[in-house]
């Protein structure tokens, strides 16, 4: 049984029960990745370790002073 199949049974079985569908497959795929990565930051500060992520790095990259060239 496909992804599409099991999803329209559940739909079914739902409209039967008089409940609300379930979502489409794929559609809380971000959130989930969301999710994840606010998980992610919440650990790695809890175990005492900089948080990763894009701003941090930015922030890091504009901070630290650039070698200078010899030449």
């Amino acid at each position: 049984m496909s992804i599409t199949q099991h999803h329209l049974l559940d739909a079914h079985r739902a409209w039967q029960h008089g409940e609300a569908a379930p979502p489409a497959p794929g559609t809380l795929d971000r959130q989930v990745v969301r999710e994840w990565r606010a998980y992610r930051r919440f650990r790695a500060v809890v175990a005492g370790r900089p948080a990763p992520g894009r701003i941090r790095q930015a922030l890091g990259r504009r901070l630290r002073p650039r070698a200078r060239s010899t030449c």
